[in-house]
């Protein structure tokens, strides 16, 4: 786990040490089944305690957010689904492609009427389909004019933006890919906007985090998507190492366990005379079947020693998160977005 770095002040006049002041969008990506989505959203809630207003985006059209806030599906809108501990906001935004079209072209053409109709005569799928990049733009493009919309008085609407975003497989590529465009047209408003969105991204206002379980292929993921965020210049964050079990169990019987040198036959009269087995009952098979799941548990805590071994070679911030006992439902939410403010996320 990363040491803070500095200290901030809520809208509240709060203040904390942060290891992320600064940063204002905060990208989630990770490998399927390591809880992207719910890790995103406690980081939105731990950034929102205290007074402050955050919008959690996402961009995949998996409706996970409400799953996730145990909410009806989101429209394309910003609204507000959860208090955050202090009093401050969340609100999210599904973005739909298609609709970020209509605003790109109502902002830089001044043309939705007619964008409206090009989408009834399909020339919007059409486009985003022999330029798939172009879709990935206008997702992104929505996100950073987020982050840098302010209101009549000049203030930042947002304080930090949180994107639920692609898989970590294809998060590089995401990213990137404004450039790509930006590189296909030259000159005009798709440059421009492009370059805005690159702008956003490769700023130190921007940081790529990762979410990973401690096992091999998670792990190995999360070292190549750093790697090539680092190639191609995207700014890396931190690593959120998810669902972590407790050991449990003492150093000394974990490292006999592993190397199997667990008595079982010691076991067994220990669960004899602390009278956890009833007499009719074989104590010897019992300690047997513990004595397995013992080593079992032990050659997975080795193996995550190794994996956080592999992680602390990234060089960058870890962060752990434990394992929920209820599953992720909206109070293990809090408790999630509680155990990244103890660790000084936000």
């Amino acid at each position: 786990m990363s040491q803070p770095t500095s200290s901030r002040g809520g809208s509240n006049g709060e203040a904390r040490d942060t290891d992320w002041d600064g940063v204002r969008l905060h990208i989630v990506s990770g490998k399927g089944g390591t809880g992207k989505t719910t890790v995103a959203a406690a980081l939105a809630l731990a950034l929102a305690a205290g007074g402050r207003k955050v919008l959690l985006v996402e961009v995949e059209g998996r409706q996970g957010i409400a799953q996730a806030f145990d909410l009806p599906p989101l429209p394309y809108e910003e609204r507000k689904i959860a208090v955050a501990p202090g009093g401050g906001d969340v609100y999210a935004l599904a973005v739909d492609p298609e609709e970020a079209m209509l605003d790109y072209l109502e902002m830089f053409y001044g043309i939705k009427r007619v964008g409206k109709a090009l989408t009834r005569m399909g020339v919007v799928d059409f486009a985003t389909t022999i330029a798939p990049g172009l879709r990935d733009v206008l997702v992104t493009g929505k996100t950073s004019e987020a982050v840098r919309r302010r209101d009549k008085l000049g203030r930042r609407v947002y304080d930090a933006i949180v994107m639920d975003a692609p898989p970590t497989g294809r998060i590089a590529r995401f990213l990137n890919v404004t450039q790509e465009v930006a590189g296909l047209a030259r000159v005009g408003p798709i440059k421009n906007h492009a370059d805005l969105v690159r702008g956003v991204l490769a700023s130190p206002e921007t940081a790529v985090h990762f979410v990973t379980l401690l096992e091999e292929m998670p792990v190995q993921e999360t070292l190549d998507g750093i790697e090539e965020l680092r190639t191609t210049g995207l700014p890396v964050g931190g690593v959120f190492v998810n669902m972590v079990r407790p050991a449990g169990l003492p150093e000394g019987v974990l490292e006999a366990a592993s190397r199997g040198r667990f008595d079982s036959a010691e076991l067994a009269l220990g669960l004899k005379a602390a009278g956890l087995t009833d007499v009719t009952a074989d104590s010897s098979a019992v300690a047997e079947a513990l004595a397995r799941e013992v080593t079992e548990h032990a050659l997975r805590t080795e193996l995550e020693k190794r994996e956080r071994v592999a992680l602390e070679e990234a060089g960058v911030p870890r962060y752990d998160l434990p394992l929920l006992p209820d599953g992720a439902d909206l109070a293990g939410l809090y408790e999630l977005a509680d155990a990244l403010r103890a660790q000084s996320v936000a």
